[in-house]
C-alpha cells in the first residue's frame, strides 16, 4: 500500500535552537516555527491565524541550525511527521504530541542579519553530507552568486551534449 509522509514548511522560529547531544554523541536540536495564515471571513473581515510547529534536528543539520539561526529568523523545512507518545510520570494519563522530524531546510532572508533579502542554503540542506565539504561553513559560503539584471548567455555550440536525443 503506498504511503507519504512530507512535510514542507516555512515560518519564523518561536524561540532560540536548544541544542542537546545524546550519550552516543549524536546532536539533536529543537526549535519551534510559527506560520502565519491569513485569509478573509464572510463578512469580508482579515483574520490572521498562527500554527506553531515542533521540529526536530538530528546531526549535522541540527548542529548547523542551533549555530546560525534564532528566535524570529525566517527558516524552510522539510520533513516527515512523527507521534511521540508517552505515559504521564504524574497523572499516568496517556499523552502524545506531533512533531516534524527535519530532513532538510533551507535559511530563508539575510544571513548576515537585519532585513529580508538574498537567502541561501546550507550545505547540510542537500541531503546526506558529502565527503570532502564542510557542512558547518557559515551560511554566507552557500549563498547562490547575486543575478545581474542582463539575460543569461546561451551556451555555445561546442559546449553542448551530443546524445542528448531530443
Amino acid at each position: 500500500m503506498p504511503a507519504l509522509n512530507k512535510v514542507l514548511l516555512m515560518g519564523n522560529l518561536t524561540r532560540d535552537p536548544e541544542l542537546r547531544v545524546t550519550p552516543k554523541g549524536t546532536s539533536i536540536c529543537q526549535f519551534s516555527l510559527a506560520i502565519n495564515r491569513q485569509f478573509k471571513m464572510e463578512s469580508g473581515e482579515t483574520r490572521e491565524e498562527v500554527t506553531y510547529i515542533d521540529i526536530e534536528a538530528w546531526g549535522k543539520q541540527g548542529e548547523t541550525i542551533a549555530k546560525y539561526v534564532t528566535k524570529g529568523r525566517p527558516l524552510f523545512v522539510e520533513g516527515r511527521l512523527r507521534l511521540d507518545q508517552w505515559e504521564d510520570k504524574n497523572t499516568k494519563e496517556k499523552r502524545s504530541r506531533m512533531k516534524v522530524v527535519l530532513e532538510n531546510f533551507q535559511f530563508l532572508g539575510d544571513s548576515r542579519g537585519g532585513g529580508a533579502g538574498g537567502g541561501g542554503a546550507s550545505g547540510a540542506a542537500a541531503g546526506p553530507a558529502e565527503p570532502g565539504i564542510d557542512q558547518t561553513a557559515s551560511p554566507e559560503r552557500h549563498a547562490p552568486p547575486a543575478r545581474s539584471g542582463g539575460a543569461a548567455k546561451p551556451a555555445a555550440p561546442e559546449n553542448l551534449d551530443e546524445d542528448v536525443p531530443f
